[in-house]
């Protein structure tokens, strides 16, 4: 996109840090974790340092704490999709010292198994919003926590998403 097509108010995209690039690398291979069913692969991606609790919020699920709930979770998705594909946009990633937030969008496209002896049920799509926050330890980049919610319309608003200035309620 050139000058001309950016708003003012854009800061010019700059490049990825050596530790962005690590976070970066750590949430892709979560991701293609869960898309080939590798668990021990999802497993070893969570923090494991024997004192803090990871959590997880998958879409319309409670809060799971502890790594035992959290794997579990994963198990249970793993076992009853046969495919699953991720699609990351829109991915930011902030550092703060050995924690960095990764907030994306994914675009899931899923289908569970078949009923009538198909080969795969029917693929369904959805978008859903994350926020991964990761923990730096001596093995690299640990997922601490996982938060996912379904982005459920499009409403229209501007075009940063927000609502237009006559649409949006007054705080009450």
């Amino acid at each position: 996109m050139s000058r001309d097509d950016r708003n003012d108010w854009e800061d010019p995209p700059k490049a990825r840090t050596a530790e962005e690039t690590a976070v970066e690398a750590a949430n892709t291979a979560f991701y293609e974790a869960m898309e080939s069913g590798d668990f021990e692969g999802v497993c070893d991606l969570w923090l494991d340092d024997g004192a803090t609790p990871i959590t997880c919020v998958h879409p319309g699920w409670p809060v799971l704490t502890g790594r035992g709930e959290v794997l579990r979770s994963y198990a249970l998705i793993m076992a009853n999709t046969e495919y699953i594909q991720f699609f990351l946009t829109d991915l930011k990633i902030s550092l703060a010292g050995p924690t960095a937030v990764v907030t994306c969008t994914e675009n899931i496209l899923s289908g569970g198994p078949a009923e009538d002896g198909d080969a795969l049920g029917p693929l369904v799509g959805q978008l859903v919003v994350a926020t991964n926050v990761f923990r730096h330890t001596p093995d690299g980049w640990r997922i601490w926590s996982h938060h996912a919610s379904p982005v459920l319309a499009e409403t229209g608003g501007t075009e940063d998403g927000g609502p237009d200035a006559d649409e949006a309620e007054p705080p009450s």
